[in-house]
């Protein structure tokens, strides 16, 4: 491969700490709250994520691009970070499957990415001061006109994005003879969730963010499913009020992140944005109700907050973060309705969370019994 000269980048944090790398090619600017993933593979999900909308992803694995892209390795149409920052970035691939390079595939969505930026030092400031607003770029000579443009970007903390990532028509995914039917709103969902629940003998008719219980309901669904997604999940009160009605009804509910948020909004918890989020396929949970450990794969950077789940006469905590001892999942006592924190869907353990699924399979069965 011919020698390239690759121009300066840089990574500007909201509170005026520049860290300097290259760019990998693809001249421009990107401004987004930015974000750490301790993954050490799977680099085209955690890209392809709609959870990460609104993003900028500094990996901490050190070399990204080593095994280039696969088109079947997608959790959504196209690319949904803002921009990505890493340490080594691999211009050559070397697996005999993929589709192309890494860099062919930033080129076609027009992906600002820069690498050789000290990521271990990136990762440890922001895990020390809280997850912040950044701006990268390689426009590295007008700074006082970057920090213009980062001020100018809107914090997380408040943010709705469901809508930015989320179906604009109801579409169906399965086997339209299959036993049972699933209406799943769609606020950020990942296209490995509605394969598990396929694949169980589930047909889904999958709904806009702002679909009303009614809408969902007239697709005479055996259960219903809140997915995950980005941004806060306070403003998103249309998936709170149809959550309400379900568990009103005591109809199966599932939800899994964002939708974990929304079912404890819809029972009155709040939710709070965390100093720095959960992300990556290593973090440890305990099952309360077993008392068996999950090595599970997390992309989140609220919580719902744990003295009033503690304290609500309604839900019990059935999972906690062994880190932290954040909520990560719940269920209702008198209601067909359970909800966790983190991703079944993406087997880390690697099967250590898909029961989960089956649980709620179970539970649609029971219900029609």
């Amino acid at each position: 491969m011919k020698y390239q000269p690759r121009n300066k980048a840089l990574v500007l944090l909201a509170d005026g700490t520049i860290f300097y790398g290259k760019s990998i090619g693809i001249e421009g600017t990107a401004t987004a709250e930015i974000c750490f993933n301790t993954g050490m593979t799977g680099y085209q999900e955690i890209f392809t994520d709609p959870s990460y909308y609104g993003q900028i992803m500094v990996t901490t694995n050190a070399h990204i691009g080593n095994y280039g892209v696969n088109d079947r390795e997608v959790e959504s149409e196209g690319i949904k970070i803002s921009g990505l920052v890493c340490r080594n970035f691999s211009f050559i691939h070397s697996r005999p499957d993929s589709n192309g390079s890494l860099k062919d595939w930033f080129v076609k969505h027009n992906l600002v990415a820069i690498s050789d930026v000290d990521t271990r030092a990136l990762v440890s400031y922001i895990r020390e001061n809280g997850a912040m607003n950044a701006i990268i770029s390689t426009d590295i000579e007008n700074i006082d006109a970057l920090k213009e443009q980062l001020a100018r970007t809107p914090k997380m903390e408040g943010l709705e994005l469901a809508s930015k990532v989320s179906t604009t028509e109801p579409y169906f995914v399965g086997d339209e003879n299959a036993p049972l039917k699933i209406s799943a709103l769609d606020i950020g969902i990942k296209k490995n969730i509605l394969r598990n629940l396929a694949k169980r003998g589930a047909y889904i008719k999958v709904y806009p963010y702002n679909a009303s219980f009614e809408e969902m309901q007239n697709f005479s669904p055996d259960g219903y499913f809140i997915s995950n997604g980005p941004g806060d999940p306070e403003p998103l009160v249309d998936a709170q009020n149809l959550a309400r009605e379900i568990i009103a009804r005591d109809l199966p509910l599932f939800g899994i992140c964002l939708g974990h948020q929304v079912i404890a909004l819809a029972n009155g918890i709040s939710t709070y944005k965390m100093h720095n989020g959960h992300r990556g396929i290593n973090h440890p949970v305990k099952n309360l109700v077993t008392g068996k450990g999950e090595i599970t794969s997390q992309n989140h950077g609220f919580a719902i907050n744990r003295e009033e789940t503690e304290a609500h006469g309604d839900v019990e905590i059935t999972h906690v973060h062994l880190n932290d001892h954040t909520v990560a999942g719940i269920k209702m006592k008198s209601k067909n309705v359970f909800s966790v924190q983190y991703h079944p869907e993406a087997s880390p353990g690697p099967n250590d969370a898909e029961y989960l699924f089956d649980q709620f399979i179970e539970n649609i069965k029971k219900s029609k019994a």
